[in-house]
C-alpha cells in the first residue's frame, strides 16, 4: 500500500515537471499584451515579407543566420534589416538571441532576431515560414503592409503569439 501511494505521488510529481516544461515552451508560452508592451521600444514601421533559404531565389542567403544558429523554419524568428541592428541590440554571431514584437492585422507576435539582411526597400523584417503563417496562414501575400516591429527590453523572452485579452497568463521575463 505504501509502494503503491509512493507511485503515485512520484508519477505526480513527473507530470507536474512535464507540464511546467511544457508550458514555458514556445508551444506553449502566452504573453499578455500588457507586459509586452511595457518592455517595448519605439516601433518602427514598415514592411514584412517571409523567407526561406532552402527554397531557390537569387536573395536568399545560406542557411547560418548572422547568430550562428541554422535557419529553422519551425521556430518563431526572424532576420531584421541590417541598417536596423543596432536598434535592435546588435544581432551578433554567439550573443544572445535579441526580441521583437511584431503587429499587424490585429495581431500581435514575439520573435527571435537571429538574423540580419540587405531586405528589400521598404521592408523592415523577414520573417520565417511559421512567423509570417501567423499573419498569413496561407502564406499567398507574400509581403505584409504597415507592420510595427519593436525591439523587446531583456533577453529572455519566449517566442509566440501575444494574448490581446488575458492578463492571468503571462510569462515573466527576466531583465
Amino acid at each position: 500500500m505504501l509502494f503503491r501511494s509512493g507511485a503515485a505521488i512520484c508519477g505526480a510529481v513527473v507530470a507536474l515537471a512535464i507540464s511546467v516544461t511544457v508550458a514555458r515552451s514556445e508551444f506553449g508560452a502566452v504573453h499578455s499584451s500588457a507586459v509586452v508592451n511595457a518592455a517595448s521600444g519605439e516601433a518602427i514601421v514598415g514592411a514584412a515579407s517571409t523567407y526561406n533559404p532552402f527554397r531557390p531565389g537569387w536573395r536568399e542567403g545560406g542557411p547560418d543566420t548572422a547568430s550562428g544558429e541554422r535557419y529553422d523554419p519551425s521556430v518563431w524568428a526572424a532576420a531584421i534589416k541590417t541598417s536596423l541592428r543596432e536598434r535592435f541590440g546588435g544581432v551578433q554571431f554567439g550573443a544572445r538571441p535579441k526580441y521583437a514584437l511584431v503587429e499587424a492585422a490585429g495581431k500581435k507576435l514575439i520573435v527571435k532576431i537571429n538574423d540580419v539582411g540587405p531586405l528589400t526597400p521598404g521592408r523592415i523584417i523577414d520573417l520565417n515560414e511559421r512567423a509570417m503563417r501567423h499573419f498569413d496562414p496561407s502564406l499567398q501575400l507574400g509581403v505584409i503592409y504597415d507592420v510595427r516591429v519593436s525591439p523587446l527590453a531583456g533577453d529572455y523572452w519566449i517566442p509566440g503569439p501575444v494574448d490581446r485579452t488575458s492578463q492571468a497568463t503571462e510569462v515573466e521575463h527576466a531583465s
